[in-house]
């Protein structure tokens, strides 16, 4: 059977990045310009980051406010996507699809409400807790997993209601355990990596890969150097680590969330400044290596070496990921 080469299944492919990070800097549009390398390495739709951590509600509606203007201003190469069949369009235009995330239930403060409004301005994901505790569940890099709380429960549960999926990197093992239990709908990974292949207090175990999928859910590999090997190309490193969840769960779980940091500088100041986030004796630090968005067709190379059918490939680069997002996505009122 002829196996397509890599370009050619990106361009004819729908291609999800689900996690993305801009500089956390409103008002800064160095960057912005960027979001175009996501187009010329075959992107269909990202995810992109507007908030994490210990960040309130003012952090993160001054993000999605900025990036939403600067978005909104460059319609003939972006959209806000508020339903699947912008997804459509938009590959269909040409034009880079954008959604939003949010790294930490600490965005919602004590005010549910908060879910719906995220939801409108774009958000579609939101994770439990940032490696540390909060009043929603545990962090994967703290001590003493308290679980999911029952705070928490009522956020997923509105959460369920407006459409928003719910994420569970970052988060502690039993909490993303009860998560996984509790929720009536998908439940994803956006961007982890496998503890069986690399022991990171970040990456998962396969018991918590296994629920995931028994949720429908996708799990998203990262590019991010320290959670995918001690060394070594880090492109061979996360494709292992996308195999083995392949062969654990099967390929209708697997997806993309590269986690890519555009700002280097603003990334060694925050992983070099907050040693209780990003404490230094787990990798964290200046120079941290990460595979950009132009990595993904070398991604692809690798899978189809190992025998990765199109079929196969098509549902790991975004196939999955539409999936859930139409399961979970609140559908459009239909047109008067």
């Amino acid at each position: 059977m002829e196996v397509m080469g890599a370009r050619a299944l990106l361009e004819s492919s729908l291609v999800w990045d689900n996690h993305g990070c801009m500089p956390l800097r409103p008002g800064d549009e160095t960057f912005l310009p960027q979001l175009a390398r996501y187009r010329t390495a075959g992107v269909n739709i990202v995810s992109l980051n507007v908030g994490f951590g210990e960040q309130g509600i003012v952090e993160h509606v001054r993000m999605l406010a900025h990036l939403r203007k600067w978005v909104s201003a460059r319609s003939e190469k972006y959209v806000i996507a508020h339903n699947v069949g912008d997804i459509v369009q938009a590959r269909r235009d040409g034009r880079l699809a954008i959604v939003f995330d949010i790294e930490g239930m600490n965005a919602v403060s004590d005010q549910l409400s908060m879910v719906q409004l995220y939801y409108d301005l774009g958000v579609r994901w939101m994770l439990v807790a940032y490696n540390r505790h909060n009043s929603a569940g545990g962090g994967c890099q703290q001590e003493g997993d308290p679980g999911l709380t029952e705070f928490g429960r009522q956020i997923l549960d509105e959460m369920a209601r407006v459409g928003m999926v719910a994420c569970c990197s970052h988060t502690g093992h039993r909490t993303a355990m009860e998560v996984m239990e509790y929720s009536s709908r998908p439940v994803i990974f956006s961007h982890s990596n496998a503890y069986s292949v690399y022991p990171h207090p970040r990456n998962v175990r396969d018991e918590a890969l296994k629920a995931c999928a028994a949720t429908g859910g996708v799990i998203g590999l990262n590019g991010i150097g320290i959670f995918i090997a001690r060394d070594g190309d880090p492109v061979e490193g996360l494709v292992r680590h996308l195999d083995h969840v392949a062969q654990l769960v099967g390929v209708d779980h697997v997806g993309i969330g590269l986690d890519f940091v555009f700002d280097q500088s603003e990334l060694d100041d925050l992983t070099s400044g907050d040693a209780s986030t990003f404490p230094p004796e787990l990798g964290y630090g200046k120079g941290m290596r990460m595979i950009p968005p132009e990595g993904i067709e070398s991604i692809v190379e690798r899978l189809i070496r190992l025998g990765y059918t199109d079929n196969d490939l098509r549902l790991i680069l975004g196939g999955n990921l539409l999936r859930v997002a139409t399961e979970v996505w609140a559908t459009p009122p239909p047109r008067p």
